[in-house]
């Protein structure tokens, strides 16, 4: 398999056929508590929340809000317990209309990431405070105060699935049963469904915002929560994510995603400064011409297979090495069809040098020069110390959650089960469908041109093959960020977010 990239925020690029889903690299999480430990209880449903009152300067506006902190239980249809699923939630103060305040329910992908990227990266009031270009700063690590949190124009729930955070299946349930595109909507739209019923917000404008998988679990519960509870949502907010995995896929047979990937390709070499002067001086005309090649001569060449002429041949690898910056050898070598991996390890390889997948502007030294492909993601690297310490810090320190497990930052959740046999899994249908159906939903897609996971053009491809009536096609806004999969932690990405959301969440 050639893609290796870490499975932090995605179901992985190299994530196939939902029947089969492979092992992940990620660090795996024992779902029981440590034996003969009596301290390291898992709290259950009954775990009493825990409120703390803060203060966080927004756009130059003081902002008080309430964080709690706490369980919710994950109900079955006899009114047992299923699961127990940690959440903190913050609720601004002084409004004295709830119906009129948005609330949006918050989580990562993975499978089996907990909520802490989006949490403490760029939604909440606390961040990671990194380098202000993202990358990793010296430990010890530290939280900041983040200015660019969108709690001035909505509450937010951030949620952690079962198995992540302190996320746990109850005693004598399966695990594995929440380990699934059906399970995991289940459990996570019964949580919404609480959630907004205990708070009384049932009235409340709701969004959604997914990252990675993600973005595949908030198009399915949309689709969900309208069908099991009449919830109607006013929007999703979509990071980073995958829609339909026969575009980030690649493997013998799925030509789709060679060209999506090229304009991250183009994007990721503009930065590095290897494209020919034309396109460098230019990244808005480089990407431009590197979209309409993707689109037409490349995607047409791809088609042709071995039916392809020398000469047909010969031209497009060398326009793919002007816009990619790779040598024509290395097109040549991979018949044209450059994945991910390659091109990481390819493309600084003679500076000893490998690209980040999630944010191909950060790079790192190769640990085996002969090997062809990276050894390790730089921008993971980057990224899991300092949000995992604070992460740690942060929920036992200021929101005051006691507890003796650990914190799963990323749970080990294969085999996914994605709902799909001999077919590549989507959610796009899902979306379709409650789009036509709820013609007020609004759909907001971020994307940073050095995402090397999910690139932009993926989500804006399957998207574009939805079948949605044409009037509602108005509803579907992009943005694009200069950083990649994490662009909020690029400071100027993140300035950027928040100013992009706080007008897709505006009436």
């Amino acid at each position: 398999m050639k893609k290796i990239i870490l499975t932090l925020l995605v179901a992985s690029a190299v994530s196939m056929l939902a029947a089969d889903a492979p092992k992940t690299n990620s660090p795996s999480a024992d779902t029981n508590a440590p034996a003969k430990n009596e301290a390291a209880t898992i709290p259950d449903a009954t775990h009493k929340p825990v409120f703390t009152t803060n203060t966080v300067t927004i756009a130059g506006q003081r902002v008080t809000y309430v964080a709690e902190t706490g369980m919710l239980p994950i109900l079955k249809k006899d009114g047992t317990t299923s699961a127990s699923v940690f959440y903190v939630a913050y609720t601004r103060q002084g409004e004295t209309n709830k119906s009129s305040r948005p609330i949006t329910f918050c989580f990562n992908g993975g499978p089996g990431s907990s909520s802490v990227w989006l949490h403490l990266g760029a939604l909440g009031p606390r961040r990671v405070k990194m380098n202000e270009n993202g990358t990793l700063p010296p430990p010890p690590f530290s939280l900041v105060d983040n200015e660019y949190s969108i709690l001035d124009n909505s509450d937010l729930v951030f949620i952690d699935p079962v198995a992540t955070g302190f996320s746990r299946a109850a005693k004598d349930e399966k695990p594995a049963d929440f380990f699934g595109d059906s399970g995991d909507l289940d459990s996570v739209g019964e949580f919404i469904r609480l959630w907004t019923t205990r708070h009384e917000r049932w009235l409340s404008p709701k969004y959604l915002c997914g990252e990675s998988y993600g973005v595949f679990r908030a198009a399915g519960l949309a689709d969900h929560l309208s069908s099991r509870y009449g919830m109607y949502l006013n929007g999703l907010i979509l990071v980073s994510g995958v829609l339909d995995f026969a575009t980030i896929y690649d493997v013998p047979g799925n030509d789709v995603p060679y060209p999506l990937y090229l304009p991250a390709y183009t994007a990721a070499a503009q930065f590095h400064k290897k494209l020919p002067d034309d396109l460098q001086n230019d990244l808005t005309k480089a990407l431009a011409e590197s979209r309409e090649f993707a689109k037409d001569e490349y995607a047409s060449a791809l088609q042709k297979g071995d039916s392809l002429s020398v000469d047909e041949h010969k031209k497009i690898a060398d326009e793919l090495a002007r816009l990619t910056g790779l040598k024509p050898q290395v097109i040549e070598d991979n018949n044209l069809r450059i994945d991910e991996g390659v091109f990481r390890k390819q493309l600084l390889h003679d500076e000893g040098l490998i690209l980040g997948a999630y944010d191909s502007r950060i790079t790192g030294r190769d640990d085996d020069p002969a090997s062809p492909y990276p050894d390790f993601d730089p921008s993971d690297a980057a990224v899991l110390g300092p949000f995992s310490a604070a992460v740690n810090s942060y929920v036992r320190g200021e929101l005051k959650f006691e507890d003796d497990l650990p914190y799963e930052i990323i749970a080990s959740v294969q085999p996914w089960n994605y709902g799909a046999r001999n077919n590549y899994a989507s959610s796009g249908a899902k979306l379709a469908s409650m789009m036509n159906q709820n013609p007020y939903m609004k759909i907001l897609v971020l994307g940073g041109r050095c995402d090397l996971v999910c690139p932009i053009d993926t989500v804006h491809y399957a998207l574009d093959h939805m079948q949605l009536d044409a009037n509602y096609r108005t509803n579907i806004t992009y943005a694009e960020f200069d950083a990649g999969h994490m662009m909020y932690i690029n400071l100027p990405d993140l300035k950027k977010l928040h100013a992009d959301v706080e007008n897709f969440l505006k009436p």
